[in-house]
């Protein structure tokens, strides 16, 4: 990255995109956290993959095994997406017996979404494969970095107080 007293005149030869890393985006936060989001999209996409599972579909069927027996409008709140894309995933994961619905007990015109025992096994085996991946890209942090960017990711996040040590 360049100093303030430099300019991309004077910055040393960079070939290809390196030279877009001596320009002022790469002191941007937003640009940054979307630029590792990205990379690790793409590497955990990859190795859930070979599951069937898109990071998306993945997270749903994360959420399902963890038996809180979310509502889709709670996930759809908690991923940030829209229902009709929650409503999609869980259609996809139930076709293949991964989840199923089921009434939500204190509100009947709400289901939830459930593991099945299927959905409980594919889920262990990718959770190995994409927790291997995750380690891969951040093999560049330390132990304690990346127990500091987990901690400051979860409060960005807005994670509850209490869940986010």
């Amino acid at each position: 990255m360049l100093n303030p007293t430099e300019s991309l005149a004077t910055a040393p030869m960079l070939s290809g995109s390196e030279r877009l890393w001596a320009t002022s985006v790469v002191r941007d936060l937003a640009f940054l956290l979307a630029r590792a989001n990205a990379l690790s999209l793409a590497q955990a996409n990859a190795a859930a993959a070979t599951h069937g599972l898109k990071v998306r579909s993945y997270t749903v069927l994360a959420i399902a095994v963890s038996d809180t027996r979310p509502t889709q409008r709670e996930l759809a709140e908690f991923l940030r997406l829209d229902p009709s894309q929650i409503v999609a995933l869980v259609d996809e994961l139930e076709s293949r017996a991964l989840v199923r619905r089921e009434p939500d007990p204190s509100d009947r015109r709400a289901n939830v979404v459930v593991a099945t025992d299927e959905g409980r096994a594919t889920y262990a085996s990718a959770h190995a494969t994409v927790a291997d991946s995750e380690r891969a890209i951040f093999a560049a942090l330390s132990a304690e970095e990346r127990t500091t960017l987990m901690e400051m990711l979860r409060r960005l996040a807005g994670a509850p107080d209490a869940l986010s040590a």
